[in-house]
């Protein structure tokens, strides 16, 4: 059944429909030279070089600017004005939500047919005449080659999309029981009140997720998007606009964060957080919900995904060739700034030497540089100033300390872009701060201990760092496999054998993880949309109740 014929048919379905709903991931496509895709992109990115684009606030179909003006710089040619923007004020933020809330009951009246028909048709046009354009603005604006555009800002923001619509579709379907005489119904209304979506610079597919997939379920939403993500973020809102998406559903706010958080914190109609970023930002959205629980109708859900300091451990029993070739791509694809990427690595001493010198040699072969003008390029600059001056002090660290010795690479340079060289680290210390902290950059660190006290690596592995995103083990011993599992049940949401740490997709991989890495949501799976519902049990009784007696009373 196409999704065309699937729409027309849940249209008639007022309450539940009867049949799934089939849904494939999207093909991730290769932009060979000479491909059509690869034309169009190459035109995409022609067309917005050297460009500046307005961005204003958008609360209904009003576009608002305010006198706070900010931009969005490319992240390797940071002379280059990607994106000329403005916060939103409190006062506006307040406005904002006020429109939602005059909006929210007739949305989430509407059929969740027709709520998911918004999302559907906003994936195919991502999927065919708006691809090229959604790549060309994450590749410039945040920095990603052309296959991290493709995984990221298509497949993957494609493959929320309509997963997501197939979930909240589906979900009508969980009904209870019914017995003699009454039925019972499950009714998943959206939240009351608004919620407020915080989106990170590095997915541009998070972002599309984060504020659409509350939407699709019902809910108001105030989208803030990340600063350094503006121009893709825009263009997804737009889309989802021009698919059918009523004004002030989703109101797109960019915005200060303190102001955003205080703001939205305030406010007695706060439904819910949906949040993607740093741990002290989320704990500090955290803190203002709990400070301010008295004013509100309901208790905030809140939700988040806060990074990682993922791991790879391998055994002595390991494949040395997906070891060296999943670590590199798992800790420098897109200069380590995946909450995914691989960052601590455990190694035995009897494969150290090979290891080491397979890592070295793809280190000389990887190519940093600007993404758009060579498609060669393995990864690009990081994401601004802010984040290359964190990691520069870092790699100062590494230099300094006694305990830590620079392999591979250790220099950055921010003359044009924000460049770190890709860098492999040896430390003698396990429990090193490198080796507990979240860097967000291209920087591996590598524990090499003793190959039969590899028990004890696994309990250091769960006991070192206070996340727990992703982590990967490698062996051929199926005994050790076994045994790792085990020991690392709670040391990673996302938990790889025999592959890298990074690479999640929709609907195969959910994703998330525990302890300080989030609330673990899981989205990507069947149980996210319920997330951001508040079902309603309906009985309604077909036969009068007769008597108010029991008839054992007599």
């Amino acid at each position: 059944m196409s999704l065309e014929t699937s729409y027309k048919q849940y249209k008639e379905f007022k309450t539940f429909p009867c049949a799934a709903v089939e849904v494939k991931n999207e093909p991730i496509l290769s932009f060979t030279d000479g491909s059509k895709e690869r034309a169009e992109l190459e035109k995409a990115l022609r067309e917005l070089k050297g460009k500046t684009e307005e961005i204003p606030c958008v609360i209904g179909d009003e576009q608002i600017w305010t006198k706070d003006i900010r931009y969005q710089l490319s992240p390797f040619n940071h002379a280059h004005k990607v994106a000329k923007f403005c916060y939103a004020d409190k006062d506006l933020l307040n406005k904002a939500i006020l429109a939602s809330l005059a909006a929210r009951r007739e949305w989430d009246l509407k059929p969740v047919a027709d709520r998911a028909q918004v999302l559907f048709k906003a994936a195919d046009v991502i999927s065919g005449p708006k691809r090229a354009e959604v790549l060309a603005k994450t590749m410039i604006g945040q920095g990603k080659t052309v296959v991290q555009a493709e995984i990221d800002a298509a497949a993957e923001l494609i493959d929320f999309f309509r997963f997501n619509a197939k979930h909240a579709v589906e979900l009508e379907q969980q009904q209870p029981l019914n017995s003699d005489g009454s039925t019972n119904t499950m009714l998943y209304r959206g939240l009351e009140g608004f919620v407020a979506a915080v989106a990170p610079f590095n997915f541009t597919a998070i972002g599309g997720n984060l504020a659409g997939t509350p939407a699709l379920m019902g809910n108001v939403v105030l989208w803030k998007p990340s600063d350094t993500a503006m121009s893709a973020s825009y263009a997804v809102y737009k889309i989802l606009r021009e698919s059918g998406l009523p004004p002030n559903i989703i109101q797109f706010v960019p915005a200060d964060g303190p102001v955003f958080g205080d703001t939205i914190t305030s406010s007695e109609h706060l439904a819910g957080i949906n949040f993607t970023g740093s741990v002290p930002t989320f704990k500090r959205l955290w803190k203002q919900v709990a400070q301010n629980l008295d004013i509100y109708k309901n208790f905030p859900r809140v939700g988040g995904e806060c990074g990682g300091k993922n791991f790879h451990f391998v055994h002595k029993s390991a494949d040395v060739g997906s070891v060296v070739n999943g670590t590199i791509r798992s800790a420098f694809e897109y200069g380590g700034q995946k909450c995914s990427a691989c960052s601590r690595m455990y190694v035995p001493d009897s494969l150290w030497p090979q290891i080491r010198q397979k890592l070295l040699d793809v280190h000389k072969q990887i190519k940093v540089g600007n993404p758009v003008e060579d498609f060669g390029t393995y990864f690009s600059a990081v994401i601004d100033d802010k984040s290359f001056s964190r990691i520069k002090s870092w790699l100062e660290h590494a230099k300094s300390s006694p305990n830590l010795t620079v392999i591979a690479g250790g220099n950055c340079d921010d003359k044009k872009g924000y460049y770190v060289e890709p860098t492999i680290i040896e430390t003698k210390d396990p429990q090193d701060k490198i080796m507990n902290e979240e860097i967000f950059g291209p920087v591996l660190t590598v524990y090499v201990y003793p190959e039969n006290n590899y028990k004890k690596v696994l309990e250091l592995i769960d006991n070192t760092s206070p996340y727990a995103l992703t982590g990967a083990v490698f062996a051929q011993d199926k005994a050790v496999v076994e045994e790792a599992a085990k020991a690392l049940r709670n040391a990673a949401g996302n938990y790889y054998v025999n592959d890298k740490s990074t690479g999640s997709v929709v609907a195969q991989q959910p994703f998330g993880g525990s302890r300080a890495s989030g609330t673990n949501d899981k989205p990507g799976g069947p149980h996210y949309v319920l997330r951001w519902t508040s079902p309603q049990v309906v009985k309604e009784t077909h036969v009068p109740l007769k008597d108010w007696k029991y008839t054992y009373m007599g």
